[in-house]
């Protein structure tokens, strides 16, 4: 424990790499859909899938053991793990897991569901601790296997989603690189996109009922959600800018959440940001719901895109409805 009034730094990321591509074409061998209907509505070209032998645990402990090897720290530095997903390997929760898997002996673990969003939370819930002393080093992990939950004779939506994990290893500093931020729901809207719980009665006594079920596929409504992130998407990012005391032509990179290609552009114009600052890599990896923000941050950082001192704007928005933007700037 630190004393309280810390900065927030990032210094490391990370991603699991599946060997499993399902391109479109071989999707459209599953369902009535095509390479070019898929590819001029969405972006999208493949997305990967977990094979049977991969968990969500797996993938976000891999994730996790890259950002922490990128930040030169090892698993026994990091004093709480923070893991967004909407798919646990146990709805009890899946972070614990991940904490013995990698060797994290001295960190508090524990889930955050906020879908589509849940990347930006997460970072945003770390920050807290992290400012207010509590903990010094946080591995926040954005992590989903949307293809347990995916209809995949629903060609509206089984072409979206693929699975994924990214991580990010944030620190405590001198100098604050969180250099603003903003989070919001929307439960009105709930219906527009979900993964629901389907009961049924399970009489228990003669009087008592309890009920049993079980999840269903995913649903959506793609024109109102279409219509709910071009809106409030750019909107959020525009409050965190004016936040920090920045315009936008200040961010080196914009990372959004990889829904759909259509989103991503008409956000970027609505900033007015030329197209070489909008980070996409949503045709090789589609929607991997919270994993897809910090997937698309390490590969550029990796190829050496991100510098050290570049400000990075990103914005999760999805299920819930939920949506929220961070404004940092990367390195020590």
């Amino acid at each position: 424990m630190i004393n309280g009034g810390a900065g927030v730094a990032f210094i490391g990321s990370g991603s699991a790499q599946l060997e499993t591509a399902l391109s479109n074409d071989m999707l459209s061998r599953v369902v009535d859909t095509s390479d070019e209907w898929i590819s001029t509505r969405t972006g999208i070209r493949q997305r990967h899938v977990a094979n049977g032998e991969e968990s969500l645990a797996s993938l976000a402990a891999q994730a996790a053991q890259r950002a922490i090897s990128a930040a030169n720290l090892t698993p026994g530095d990091i004093d709480l793990i923070v893991l967004a997903t909407s798919t646990p390997d146990d709805l009890f929760g899946t972070a614990c897991q991940v904490q013995a898997a990698i060797g994290a002996t001295s960190a508090v673990a524990f889930d955050l569901t906020a879908a589509c969003s849940g990347f930006v939370f997460g970072v945003v819930t770390a920050a807290q601790f992290i400012r207010t002393g509590t903990y010094q080093t946080v591995l926040v992990i954005g992590a989903d296997l949307l293809s347990r939950w995916v209809d995949w004779q629903d060609r509206t939506t089984c072409v979206l989603f693929g699975d994924g994990a990214g991580a990010v290893v944030m620190q405590a500093c001198d100098r604050d690189r969180l250099l603003g931020f903003e989070i919001h729901s929307d439960g009105s809207m709930n219906g527009c996109l979900n993964l629901a719980y389907t009961a049924a009665a399970a009489p228990l006594t003669d009087e008592i009922s309890t009920q049993k079920g079980t999840f269903t596929a995913i649903t959506m409504n793609g024109r109102e959600v279409y219509r709910f992130a071009v809106s409030r998407v750019p909107e959020v990012l525009e409050k965190t800018l004016f936040h920090a005391g920045l315009a936008a032509d200040d961010i080196d990179w914009l990372i959004l959440h990889q829904a759909n290609q259509r989103i991503l552009d008409a956000v970027a114009k609505r900033l007015k940001l030329p197209n070489e600052r909008l980070v996409s890599n949503m045709a090789k990896h589609g929607n991997t719901s919270a994993a897809s923000i910090p997937i698309a941050l390490d590969e550029w950082v990796r190829t050496g895109k991100v510098l050290p001192g570049q400000k990075i704007a990103m914005s999760g928005f999805g299920a819930g409805l939920t949506w929220g933007a961070a404004l940092l700037e990367w390195g020590r």
